[in-house]
């Protein structure tokens, strides 16, 4: 291969530069492989409640249970992480998600079949997450230069979306024999890999001056967003993107109604994920990018449009395709908006951001969740499922043209 194909090939594939530094390699392959568990238990839970229940509303209200607490132990846990050893909040909030993964592997064997139940141990395990999640981004700067944060966060949401891809067709596989347990059980096993690799991270101080984690300190860091109105509007578009056209609440009632069975379940809810990662290992141009924020706008309207049309689909195979469209439309929004936010903050205010991030993006699709699961119960599947999408490009595309400087926002010129 000739230096200049070689030139080209990497403007195309997904940079792998960030992986040369060994606790990124480690942290990054642990996340990885124990994410893949996670999704398993993240397709079990809303199948197992509607196996319970018969039900799309119950499937929405695993949504409300893991709201709440997403919502304080995330802000909470991104100002904790500014005032403590980032790595010890991340081992002390990994043993409590663990903790709730057994928790359910042992009312799965022992046939609770209780739903508030696993609305409980959903809040707890959401509660777990929302600390540990804000540190472990907040870290990725102080692992690698600062020239490899955007690279790193692609290979971050490719290998994310890789799990949600792997997980659910696993999970299809194993609660097609009737075997919650099994899928619980592999999130346990797998969950061990990275709190070893945890246990492995440098000591991660913060660095600068050190504010008590309380309500000013969370103050602080929303008001530092709210000064900031390409931060700001990126947040509120990605809101507007989860709340009205995530459709995952409905994968279960789809699968059962129009798809043939639970055998459709895991592609339904890998579909997303199969597009973010084509669009993440094709990701070499997104480096070259300069006017984000219009790419940003332009991901979101193509996220809802394609997410309106899987939910016209009969076919399960022209629904995947649609919904991987969509998904490969995500990986873009999310990259972009993670690299904004971490380019502008410091160190000492990156955990309190990174906690209004986690909570934004792991929030929104749950409040979709309880839209899309309230609206079918009312108004029907097909109807809940298209009209978000439709309600999201519509909407994003008014605050692209009444907000301007989302729009006009261009990254910093690269430093020769």
């Amino acid at each position: 291969m000739t230096q200049v194909s070689q030139s080209r090939w990497r403007r195309i594939v997904i940079d792998v530069t960030p992986l040369r530094h060994r606790d990124f390699r480690r942290l990054w392959l642990g996340s990885s492989i124990s994410l893949i568990g996670f999704q398993m238990t993240a397709v079990a839970v809303p199948v197992q409640m509607f196996a319970i229940m018969r039900s799309s509303f119950w499937v929405g209200m695993i949504g409300v249970a893991g709201l709440v607490p997403l919502i304080v132990f995330g802000l909470w846990g991104g100002a904790i992480s500014d005032a403590v050893d980032r790595r010890t909040l991340l081992i002390s909030a990994g043993i409590v998600t663990w903790g709730c993964t057994l928790a359910l592997l042992v009312q799965a064997l022992l046939g609770v079949r209780s739903p508030w139940l696993l609305l409980g141990l959903v809040a707890v395990q959401s509660a777990g997450y929302s600390i540990g999640s804000p540190a472990r981004n907040a870290v990725i700067p102080r692992l690698i230069p600062s020239a490899e944060v955007a690279p790193a966060n692609t290979l971050n949401f490719t290998a994310s979306n890789f799990a949600m891809v792997l997980g659910p067709l696993l999970a299809g596989l194993v609660i097609r024999q009737g075997s919650f347990a099994a899928a619980y059980a592999v999130d346990a096993g797998l969950f061990t890999v990275v709190l070893y690799a945890t246990v492995r991270l440098p000591h991660l101080a913060p660095e600068g001056e050190v504010r008590r984690p309380g309500l000013r300190s969370v103050v602080e860091g929303l008001a530092f967003i709210a000064q900031r109105p390409v931060l700001l509007m990126s947040f509120g578009a990605d809101i507007v993107a989860m709340v009205f056209a995530m459709p995952r609440a409905l994968f279960p009632q789809a699968a059962a109604e129009r798809f043939g069975g639970s055998a459709a379940v895991g592609w339904l809810y890998s579909a997303i994920a199969i597009g973010s990662v084509l669009g993440g290992l094709s990701s070499g141009w997104m480096t070259r990018v300069r006017r984000q924020g219009a790419a940003l706008v332009v991901a979101i309207a193509g996220w809802g449009i394609a997410v309106a049309a899987a939910g016209l689909a009969r076919s399960l195979w022209i629904a995947v395709a649609l919904l991987a469209v969509a998904g490969a439309a995500d990986l873009v929004s999310a990259v972009f908006r993670q690299t904004m936010l971490q380019v502008y903050a410091p160190d000492a205010m990156r955990g309190r951001l990174q906690g209004v991030f986690i909570v934004v993006v792991a929030g929104g699709p749950r409040l979709g969740d309880v839209r899309a699961g309230a609206t079918a119960s009312v108004f029907g599947l097909t109807a809940s499922w298209v009209g978000g999408g439709i309600a999201c490009t519509v909407i994003v595309l008014v605050m692209a043209l009444v907000w301007k400087p989302l729009v006009s926002y261009r990254s910093p010129a690269p430093q020769s």
